[in-house]
């Protein structure tokens, strides 16, 4: 959904990436990051039923690592978006890269 919003808003996109916030209030900035931290605690979230239904050892580390890297991921596509000049999109070859992951 995410991926979504940022091939639909391209001058968002450089805001959530933090590359339109170099010199803007420290606030704006705060408030990106806990908007990330909100969307590393929904997948948290999400995840730790797949990580109870598997029969995982440690079911909360699993979670909070699969989270953190699928955050880091959608971070990067939306860097990637905006650095290509919103040539490459952030879900070119999504399904693909996501069952790679999970």
């Amino acid at each position: 959904m995410v991926m979504q919003f940022a091939e639909r808003n391209p001058g968002m996109t450089r805001v959530m990436a933090g590359d339109a916030l170099v010199f803007e209030n420290e606030r704006l900035q705060q408030r990106m990051s806990q908007f990330f931290d909100k969307i590393e605690v929904a997948l948290r979230q999400s995840l730790r039923v797949a990580a109870d239904l598997s029969g995982s050892a440690t079911p909360s580390v699993d979670t909070q690592v699969r989270a953190s890297v699928l955050t880091a991921f959608i971070v990067g596509r939306l860097q990637r978006f905006a650095r290509s000049g919103f040539r490459r999109l952030p879900s070119e070859h999504l399904d693909a890269s996501l069952a790679l992951m999970l």
